[in-house]
């Protein structure tokens, strides 16, 4: 997550054209470590959020409205106290520090006009929201810091206000050339590392992403780099430096299927797609990766939009928590299980030779005077001599019946582990198909349908035996191919199912991983003959959407629905067929899905 200081220098330029001049008139405090402010300017309405969490430092503009306690905190009664209705003058940024400063003008006790200034520093765990006089002196903060939490610098009551500077940086809006070269020079870390390392504001995916621009490895030392390669990388630096200083931003979300990756006001090629200059929306041009990009007309919508979709992702992971356990819980043990029953079977391997042996005493034992302890003869079956051990207390003919014993229990033991082997197996596939069903789900609505299968084979017990089963609303993924056929993905065993058995056509193409668990890909082909292009986009959907997503390359199979035939009484989703067509396709699914 790529909150730097060139975003914020995006936030700057977005609250400089909002809010200077407006009046603020209403100041909250929902969280402790969060203000959300009213500001009317003219006729519009803003609601500006500043968190200054360590887990997650914000600053932005929100359309929703937050309620603070009963009891407001003291920080957010001194704010009321002194600027509650004041008038933001000015809004900065400190060169490319992730820092925001306002400036807000208010009348004071005796109806004198003076001003203060309210510093939101957006620095990870050491974010803080801070109240100064004009002078710079510390009012209050949000959070106060110590010396004994702090040997850098105390946020108090009193104390002078200023920009510690744990890292001597330079300031890349201002940085030359000749500064810029020496340096990288001196520094013997990544070229990609160096940038973030040596100028403030710059992020390692900004760093990554100039690497890109400029053509250089990013992962050679920067003081390896050679002039020529010093003075392309510093043009690529100050080209994206005077964008900046211009307020030329792109706000944009990187995304890989449908999960958002990462933000930035600058466009991030380095995932390998192009950007369509001016146009707002999703971009058509996406990457070989399957990474893909929205293009946002305001970085506090890009904002909004990035933190929301990370904590649905986050919010579907806890929910699934106690079902990725209950199903990990029940592969670890039948995994256990797999590994002694393929143990157990491997010891009837040797049963075909305790057969031999007993024929062999049948018809050699005739030699035997009693007392040997083992017996030398012709195996008719490979022309070759064996030497078979006896008990010198037995008989032959008791010896032969003794290795009988031993065949037949052995047989017996290879049928039963044959059959519970093939079992264990399929509960493992089960299994693992449901686990990968919890990786794809998205919504708290697709955690429905997996639950209930997870209760229909016993894994959960349900609380009241006979009750109505919950209402199904999660639907299968849809998307449109560039040839303008239908796709539809399976989103876990129930819907795949479904999607084979029937929704598809006999002349429709089904797609799957190969040998892994997955969903089932229906491409509906509507009696058309299907353009190459449609079977490499559902192989990478169906690549995606399996166990494999990880991979660089996964196997499909891919074959039309009509040659599928259901597996009898095995769990639903599984299926066989004799004869397919295989492609090797690389996992993404960047396709136009439709809701």
């Amino acid at each position: 997550m790529a909150f730097d200081g060139i975003v914020i220098a995006n936030l700057v330029k977005d609250m400089k054209e909002r809010l200077e001049g407006a009046k603020i008139t209403k100041i909250a405090q929902p969280e402790k470590d969060e203000l959300l402010f009213t500001i009317k300017n003219y006729r519009e309405t803003y609601r500006l959020l500043m968190s200054a969490s360590a887990s997650l430092p914000l600053l932005y503009f929100t359309e929703t409205n937050k309620p603070g306690p009963l009891t407001a905190p003291n920080f957010c009664m001194l704010l009321r106290k002194h600027i509650g209705s004041g008038r933001i003058v000015k809004v900065s940024q400190p060169g490319l520090e992730r820092i925001v400063e306002f400036e807000i003008e208010h009348l004071d006790e005796m109806g004198d006009l003076c001003r203060k200034k309210l510093i939101v520093e957006l620095m990870g765990k050491h974010s803080n929201i801070i109240f100064c006089r004009d002078d710079g002196i510390i009012l209050d903060s949000i959070k106060h810091v110590s010396a004994q939490i702090s040997s850098v610098r105390e946020v108090l009551p009193g104390r002078e206000y200023f920009i510690p500077q744990t890292v001597e940086k330079l300031n890349p809006l201002t940085a030359s050339e000749a500064e810029f070269a020496d340096r990288m020079r001196r520094t013997p870390a990544p070229v990609q590392k160096a940038l973030y390392m040596n100028f403030t504001g710059i992020s390692p995916i900004v760093g990554t992403e100039l690497c890109h621009l400029a053509s250089t490895d990013g992962d050679r030392s920067a003081n390896e780099l050679s002039d020529t390669e010093l003075v392309h990388l510093y043009h690529t630096f100050a080209l994206l430096m005077e964008d900046v200083r211009e307020g030329h931003f792109t706000s944009n979300i990187v995304y890989r299927g449908g999960e958002p990756v990462e933000f930035a006001s600058v466009p991030l090629t380095c995932y390998g797609y192009r950007y369509d200059d001016g146009n707002l929306g999703y971009t058509d041009n996406s990457g070989e990766n399957g990474y893909y990009a929205q293009v946002f007309d305001s970085v506090s919508r890009l904002l909004e939009t990035y933190y929301a979709s990370r904590d649905a992702v986050t919010r579907i992971r806890q929910k699934s928590v106690d079902l990725r356990k209950i199903v990990q819980t029940a592969l670890e043990r039948n995994y256990k299980k797999y590994d002694l029953q393929l143990k157990q079977l491997k010891d009837t391997e040797k049963r075909d030779k305790y057969k031999i042996y007993g024929e062999l005493l049948n018809t050699y034992g005739y030699e035997l005077t009693g007392g040997e302890k083992e017996l030398r003869c012709l195996n008719y079956y490979t022309n070759e001599e064996i030497r078979i051990p006896l008990d010198p207390q037995l008989t032959a003919r008791e010896n032969s019946q003794k290795f009988f014993d031993k065949y037949n229990k052995l047989k017996r033991t290879f049928e039963a582990m044959t059959q519970q082997t093939e079992e264990t197996k399929k509960e493992i596939d089960h299994l693992e198909s449901i686990a990968t069903s919890l990786e794809i789900a998205l919504k708290e609505d697709d955690l429905v349908q997996i639950k209930e299968e997870l209760m229909e084979y016993g894994y959960i017990k349900r609380r009241h035996a006979g009750g109505k089963k919950p209402k199904i609303t999660s639907k299968p993924f849809h998307y449109l191919s560039s040839d303008g056929f239908h796709i539809y993905v399976g989103k876990n065993n129930y819907q795949n199912e479904e999607l084979t058995f029937k929704f598809a056509s006999g002349g429709d193409w089904w797609f799957h991983a190969k040998g892994i668990p997955g969903s089932h890909v229906i491409v509906k082909s509507e009696g058309k003959e299907l353009p190459d292009r449609v079977f490499e986009e559902a192989g990478a959907l169906a690549a995606y959407y399996s166990k494999g997503r990880n991979n660089d390359k996964v196997e499909i199979d891919y074959i039309q629905k009509k040659h599928i035939r259901k597996v009898a009484g095995a769990a639903p989703g599984f299926v066989i067929y004799h004869t397919n067509y295989s492609l090797m396709a690389e996992p993404r699914a960047d396709l136009k899905e439709i809701p």
